[in-house]
């Protein structure tokens, strides 16, 4: 299921054991990132999800865009 949800819903979810994908570039992603959090960049979600996170724990997916 996909929904938008604000800071505190990310706080409250990784709290309780949510894994946090920033799926930025890893430039971006070496550059700076939130902590405990793990690099897949977007072009390669699909393909890497599967074998790098835990398919029993909710997932958020955190990709900056600079307008």
């Amino acid at each position: 299921m996909l929904r938008s949800i604000g800071r505190d819903e990310v706080r409250r979810l990784l709290d309780q054991g949510a894994q946090l994908v920033e799926a930025l570039p890893a430039e971006e992603y070496e550059d700076e990132h939130i902590a405990g959090a793990v690099n897949i960049p977007l072009r390669k979600i699909e393909g890497e999800a599967r074998d790098r996170l835990d398919p029993a724990r909710p997932v958020i997916v955190y990709c900056y865009d600079d307008p």
